[in-house]
């Protein structure tokens, strides 16, 4: 398992796209920075840019579970 992760994480870091046919695919999404507010205090703050992985089904899996 410990594997698995990561050689999904290196492949991340190269920009590519990870796919487990018929089950789920991941890619990163690169999100650019704006501004938020502290829902505590209301005050405004910059948010910085990031990149995280999206998940996105697969047909095969979806046909599964929408029976």
């Amino acid at each position: 398992m410990r594997i698995f992760f990561s050689e999904m994480t290196d492949a991340f870091v190269r920009g590519d796209r990870v796919e487990i046919r018929g089950f789920c695919s991941f890619h990163m999404k690169e999100y650019k920075s704006y501004t938020g507010r502290n829902p505590k205090t209301g005050k405004k703050v910059q948010i910085p840019p990031k990149r995280l992985p999206f998940f996105k089904c697969g047909k095969e899996l979806k046909e599964r579970v929408d029976y």
